[in-house]
């Protein structure tokens, strides 16, 4: 089990790292994260949410992603409350409160996910969630140290040393740690390192010598690496080209699966920008409306920031708009919530560019999905997707600018300058992506292999494991594998 001494310390990838390794290995492996709290998501073949991590994950280890590698998923509505995903499926709203009261529930569905896996793979590598050392959310832990204790499984902590304070954090995390916990970390990552090993290895030699746990490894700071981000937005982008096209992405309270514009921030024809509460958009090609959480909420505060008065100017200076899934939503005429499914029973109405009306329902749209895209002077190209929203949409015809396997989907409006979508990661096909780009006004586009980049991404990751680490200390079972 991967643990980390805080958030963003480097789980997600180290985990992912090290399915790639022992799957290159010939080693069946399979990811696992407890309980993950994120609004970025995937959907499995079978129709289950899990944590997008673990989908990208999956991937390290070759393997198609299933619920039972992410058990639990929870996807924040408000600063107190989350939809509880359990095994792939939304079971009810909580608040922090009556969450953790509930988790001795959940702690049943996890261990069965765990075990199923167990029973198929050689290993499983698991995911830890923030920090064990957090004293206050102790109590009925099924995500880090409660979790690791009743599986009996062994742990590494890793910490970002990038952060400063790195051996404070290993020190510290370790020692607020119970007896038994502290006995069954066999070992410390540390994550982002740049300089001399040499000004390092004093501080190592004290950490082993204080704790008794070997460093296991010390991996270097990877510039320009591309693995999707957990639950923060990554505004990392590659060197520009001379030509660009200008996209502005608004940020929503709740805004969810960001990651769809990962294809983007690695375009180099895209000038992609994220702008924020308080912030101004400004002139550029193409808006994009993300996906959320909580639409009708949302939908109001974008209103708050003044932006739908910026994106009709946009739209009347020839400008271009898009949205995808709850974006998409917002596009329409009106969102209704009768049932209070995300909030407060009501209806919004919506920005009025696209002939649709949206009705949120208690059961959750959840699927995958290939299909074409046709746009205004572009011919059909193929793509590909999935689809995570609790909205029907009425109003789609049958001529839409997408046609899925199971029907149409999205709209185009005011002399085709919007197009909505329900389609999350329509960027990451490479003829979806250039026909989008050349319908918002980027001439001669090349985008680049998306799939490819994130492949060598995750290998370039566990390339760097190979080099910097003690496999053969993780698994001595395997140490001829990694005999270097």
């Amino acid at each position: 089990m991967v643990q980390g001494t805080t958030s963003d310390a480097g789980k997600s990838v180290l985990t992912a790292g090290l399915c790639r390794v022992l799957a290159r290995k010939g080693i069946k492996v399979a990811p696992f994260k407890s309980q993950n709290m994120a609004l970025n998501s995937a959907v499995t073949k079978d129709g289950g949410e899990i944590g997008r991590a673990q989908a990208v994950q999956a991937q390290a280890a070759c393997i198609e992603p299933t619920v039972h590698m992410n058990p639990v998923l929870l996807k924040p509505n408000t600063d107190v409350g989350a939809q509880i995903i359990v095994q792939g499926k939304a079971i009810a709203d909580m608040d922090a409160i009556g969450y953790n009261g509930y988790k001795k529930v959940v702690m049943g569905p996890i261990m069965e996910s765990f075990g199923i896996l167990q029973d198929e793979y050689q290993t499983v590598i698991i995911e830890g969630a923030g920090s064990p050392a957090e004293i206050n959310l102790r109590e009925n832990d099924v995500a880090n140290m409660g979790f690791a204790e009743k599986a009996d499984v062994p742990v590494i902590i890793i910490a970002d040393i990038d952060r400063g304070g790195v051996f404070a954090h290993l020190y510290g995390t370790l020692a607020l740690l119970s007896e038994s916990e502290q006995a069954r970390v066999i070992g410390f990552v540390i994550n982002r390192f740049r300089g001399d090993i040499k000004l390092l290895e004093s501080g190592l030699d004290w950490l082993e010598e204080k704790t008794g746990k070997p460093v296991l490894g010390v991996l270097p700071y990877l510039h320009g690496l591309m693995l999707e981000a957990e639950d923060a937005i990554n505004v990392q982008q590659v060197e520009a080209a001379d030509e660009q096209l200008n996209v502005v992405v608004p940020v929503l309270t709740r805004v969810s699966n960001h990651t769809d514009f990962d294809p983007l921030r690695m375009h180099p024809q895209v000038n992609l920008q994220f702008v924020g509460k308080g912030q101004q958009i400004p002139p550029t090609d193409l808006i994009i409306i993300p996906g959320t959480k909580s639409v009708r909420s949302d939908l109001a505060f974008l209103r708050e920031q003044g932006w739908d008065k910026q994106i009709e100017r946009h739209l009347r200076l020839g400008g271009k708009v898009m949205g995808i899934c709850g974006g998409y939503q917002m596009l329409g005429e009106s969102i209704a919530d009768p049932d209070g499914i995300e909030g407060e029973a009501g209806e919004s109405q919506g920005l009025g560019y696209l002939q649709t009306s949206t009705i949120l329902a208690p059961e959750k749209q959840l699927k995958q999905t290939v299909g074409t895209l046709q746009l205004p002077e572009q011919p059909a190209v193929p793509v590909r997707g999935y689809e995570i929203h609790a909205g029907i949409t009425a109003g789609i015809q049958a001529n839409a600018p997408v046609q899925l396997q199971d029907g149409p989907d999205g709209q185009l409006g005011i002399d085709n300058q919007v197009f909505g979508t329900y389609l999350h990661g329509i960027f990451e096909q490479t003829e979806a992506c250039n026909a989008i780009l050349s319908w918002a006004g980027l001439e001669a586009t090349q985008t680049p292999d998306f799939d490819l980049i994130r492949e060598q991404g995750i290998d370039r990751v566990a390339d760097t494991l190979e080099e910097y680490m003690k496999l053969d200390k993780l698994w001595p079972e395997w140490a001829d594998k990694f005999a270097k």
